[in-house]
């Protein structure tokens, strides 16, 4: 199938779940080309492009409605081969960074998407693809940019030995943390977008266990130990119960005190954090398959939108623009944000209109703001994180979030206050809304848990 010639068209680099969410808000407004360098995969598998996947991923409960919005029954797909609507908290047992247990609240109404990345990709692959208003060139890598400074107009393609150029009205770069956009970008005359990073130095583990009999036969919670940034090295971990009654466990640490890739040390590490909850429930689950690492990790920004002039023709989102340390959870979440405020920006502005791509860039910038300022306010505090060094109002602001997660782990109301922001369903402002204050000013109603709030039947299930 060729795009028509009777709407605008658009070229998607990247068949990453951004470039997945990109197209699906496109298809209002125009025939739609993504261009993929690998082959994809039919079913829940694998590939080569997406090594994250291996590890533990999971959907804010922002990112769910902004999925729901963009391809309706996606995510009830997903549920019904095997993922899981965890409520975040009563499904969930979590230590926060600073050594607070959170309580089991059933008053907050956020649910977090569980299931492996293979299953979601692999659901997203098919609604999305399934549109013949869209085309995939699989196999097929995009070279560079036509155009100028002041409009893109095409992007270089190849495919094996073959050298083609596809022209389009709106060309977005969903090509993740490997983005060639900045020397792309270089070559037509423009000026660099600021940058920063913030690296914690974190290294990832994951191995994937089958869970034991009775704890698959029951909603398990997940298991969430997190790293205190105030004690270097910070280890944490998660237990991700997903579908086909398999645990993905993530185990994680900084500088000086990584987890390794050898089998025989994995349950020993989560033994050792700061809470050895997670060995613990290992122990009676069988390991299925090696262990895999990851060192790429770090918080990278590069602020697009601040570039003056931008050019027509051209859009980054998702990943080429922000990536995120893994732990926070929220590269999927703003992914799906980013395509809704393109859909937004382009139900009232013409595609192919002077400036609308720099509005489009504009207004991708607020989701991806919001998930930045939440994750390197926790790791720009690790020793070499940054070069930067955090201004005093960082400093307060990281204090007063310690304080905010202190006073949520004992109050509903608080705790619903830092779920809506954590979970990007509202701008990181709700920390400061009476729902959050008012607790934290008169103090808690509940004394502070000592130990995981884990039921006893699901301490026996795990080590049945």
């Amino acid at each position: 199938m060729s795009p028509s010639t009777s709407r605008p068209t658009a070229v998607i680099i990247g068949a990453s779940a951004t470039g997945l969410f990109a197209a699906a808000a496109l298809t209002e407004f125009a025939d739609v080309v993504i261009v993929e360098r690998d082959l994809l995969p039919e079913g829940p598998a694998g590939r080569r492009g997406a090594p994250q996947a291996r590890h533990a991923h999971l959907v804010w409960s922002g990112g769910v409605h902004a999925i729901n919005d963009l391809l309706p029954g996606s995510v009830e797909e997903v549920v019904a081969r095997g993922g899981r609507l965890a409520h975040i908290m009563a499904d969930m047992v979590s230590r926060a960074p600073n050594e607070v247990w959170f309580r089991r609240f059933l008053a907050t109404h956020h649910r977090n998407l569980v299931c492996s990345r293979n299953l979601l990709d692999s659901v997203l692959r098919e609604n999305v693809l399934a549109d013949e208003r869209i085309t995939l060139r699989q196999n097929t890598i995009a070279l560079g940019l036509e155009g100028d400074a002041a409009h893109i107009t095409a992007v270089r393609v190849r495919n094996g030995d073959e050298h083609s150029t596809l022209s389009a009205d709106l060309i977005i770069d969903a090509s993740g943390r490997g983005s060639r956009a900045p020397q792309w970008l270089d070559t037509m005359g423009l000026r660099r977008a600021t940058e920063r990073q913030v690296d914690a130095g974190v290294t990832y583990a994951t191995r994937v266990f089958r869970a034991p009999h009775a704890a698959a036969d029951i909603a398990f919670p997940l298991i969430n130990v997190q790293a205190n940034p105030a004690k270097a090295p910070g280890q944490g971990g998660i237990i991700l119960p997903v579908e086909n009654g398999q645990w993905i466990v993530t185990l994680a640490g900084t500088r000086g005190g990584e987890p390794s890739s050898d089998p025989q040390t994995f349950i020993d590490f989560a033994l050792g954090l700061g809470h050895p909850v997670i060995g613990e429930l290992l122990k009676s689950a069988e390991p299925l398959g090696d262990v895999a690492t990851t060192h790429s990790t770090a918080n990278h920004r590069r602020y697009y939108e601040k570039i003056k002039p931008w050019p027509d023709g051209f859009v980054v989102l998702g990943d080429a623009i922000a990536s995120y340390n893994p732990v926070y959870g929220h590269g999927l979440t703003v992914a799906a944000q980013c395509a809704l405020a393109m859909r937004a920006i382009l139900r009232t502005t013409d595609l192919t209109a002077i400036g609308t791509a720099q509005r489009i860039q504009r207004a991708a910038a607020r989701p991806v703001s919001a998930a930045w300022d939440l994750a390197v306010g926790q790791d720009a505090l690790y020793p070499g994180a940054t070069d930067i060094p955090l201004t005093r109002v960082e400093r307060l602001l990281a204090r007063y979030v310690d304080r905010a997660v202190e006073t949520g782990a004992t109050n509903p109301r608080a705790m619903g206050a830092l779920l809506d922001a954590m979970s990007l369903e509202r701008p990181p402002t709700r920390l400061f809304s009476p729902a959050m204050i008012i607790p934290m000013l008169f103090g808690p109603k509940k004394p502070q848990l000592q130990g995981p709030p884990l039921s006893e039947a699901e301490r026996k299930a795990a080590a049945s």
